[in-house]
């Protein structure tokens, strides 16, 4: 069976474009929760938003297996915040009998102020691609984060 890796990182570290590389080099499908939340709701989900970001999950868990059974890596391109979610999901796929990695990507905080202020100018209201990261948003990754142990990942990038 084919493996997955799970990336693992604050908004705005470099994920998807990090997901995309993998995908690239490898046999493999990228599973994104930011893509079907911004496809479906680009407006914005209000209230509403954590609950669909569950659904989103369920589903391409789901999804992700009958890829996994065609042979077909996955990489689940998620923030894995909390040390509960990565456990869970390491759980869900070794349960599965599913090779699985968590890569951490980190950066330095002036990195990542760097990043967000560069994404923010570069949002397309009417296409978003990525969330816009306003003082709310940044308070919620900030608060929800829970930074990885050297046991919890399998690969630490430094950006």
């Amino acid at each position: 069976m084919a493996k997955v890796i799970m990336t693992c990182g604050r908004i705005c570290c470099g994920k998807s474009t990090y997901a995309r590389k993998l995908q690239e080099n490898r046999n493999a499908v990228v599973l994104s929760i930011d893509d079907i939340t911004l496809t479906l709701f680009p407006e914005g989900a209000g209230e509403m938003h954590d609950t669909y970001v569950l659904r989103a999950e369920q589903y391409l868990l789901s999804l992700s297996l009958q890829i996994l059974e065609s042979g077909v890596d996955v990489i689940l391109d998620w923030g894995l915040w909390t040390r509960a979610q990565r456990d869970r999901l390491r759980a869900f796929y070794t349960g599965h009998g599913v090779e699985n990695e968590i890569h951490y990507l980190r950066l330095s905080p002036e990195e990542w102020e760097r990043r967000i202020r560069k994404r923010n100018a570069e949002q397309n209201k009417e296409e978003p691609q990525s969330y816009y990261v306003d003082e709310g948003l940044l308070r919620k990754v900030d608060s929800l984060f829970e930074e990885p142990s050297d046991t919890e990942t399998d690969l630490l990038i430094e950006a």
